[in-house]
């Protein structure tokens, strides 16, 4: 997950590192809005056939992964933590990927690198889920961030999110709507039924914690009305809403909601309604 922070080791040193790998970084990369294809391409090569972002690229092991199998494809992949870039960055350039790059840059930062239609993709791996209502709005699937992506999108662009957290899928499947995509997919176990998705190394972590893999594939649809987009905005916001009735079923915690969880249970414990009264 791009967007956590991710520990130092002992004797890393940051600077060293994206100086070492620097090749695989693209420390300006607003001038290179509207001609990615081409100005990543190697030298001779025709531009690339694709663009994919992976928004929150962590460690780059899906962005490497991918950009192996489609050679014809650009992958830019951002993250905001320097510790991932250079991570990331390390493993494309020792790898000797030609078809991928990093920018160290957050979501707001989109629509000064990438042009109106220049995306056929748009990843989201493993946001982080924010399940607390008051940081609703710093969720990659927010109706708003959503919104954002729309003009970035080719025609018959995606958005793709994978995640752990069910209640984070089921909250996005609104927000979708709302910022007015059309979903192709839906899955409950994007591991089985759609592999031609890479496995990232916190995916391989949750997995043998019993954790699955949900998530939604969606394409831009019909521009939303502000109705549309204030009835997304008042949607529950706390995800530990979307939670299961039957708390005691759940096999897996997804990430940062397991205070929520154990409250929840000591409560029904005590006899007590699971939500408190307002």
């Amino acid at each position: 997950m791009g967007s956590l922070h991710v520990r130092t080791p002992k004797n890393f040193v940051l600077e060293e590192r994206l100086e070492r790998y620097g090749s695989a970084i693209e420390t300006s990369p607003e001038s290179y809005i509207g001609h990615w294809r081409e100005a990543c391409a190697p030298a001779g090569s025709k531009p690339f056939a694709r663009l994919h972002l992976d928004l929150g690229c962590g460690k780059g092991t899906y962005l490497a992964e991918r950009a192996k199998i489609e050679p014809d494809t650009l992958f830019v992949g951002a993250d905001h933590e320097p510790i991932c870039i250079a991570y990331a960055a390390q493993r494309v350039v020792e790898a000797g990927i030609a078809n991928a790059a990093l920018v160290p840059r957050k979501a707001g930062s989109l629509a000064r690198i990438f042009a109106t239609g220049e995306l056929d993709a748009i990843t989201l791996n493993f946001p982080t889920p924010c399940p607390k209502a008051r940081h609703a709005k710093q969720r990659l699937v927010y109706v708003d961030a959503l919104a954002s992506f729309r003009p970035l999108l080719a025609a018959d662009g995606t958005v793709t999110l994978r995640t752990d957290s069910k209640p984070l899928r089921d909250y996005a499947l609104g927000q979708f709507e709302a910022a007015g995509y059309r979903t192709l997919w839906i899955s409950d176990d994007v591991r089985a039924e759609h592999p031609e998705h890479p496995m990232t190394e916190y995916e391989q972590r949750t997995r043998d914690m019993g954790a699955y893999v949900y998530g939604i594939c969606a394409t831009p649809d019909a521009v939303p009305s502000k109705t549309q987009l204030e009835a997304g905005r008042a949607q529950e916001q706390s995800l530990a809403c979307y939670l299961p009735q039957d708390l005691e079923s759940l096999n897996y915690v997804p990430l940062g909601m397991e205070e929520a969880v154990e409250n929840f249970k000591n409560r029904l414990r005590k006899g007590k309604n699971r939500f408190p009264q307002v």
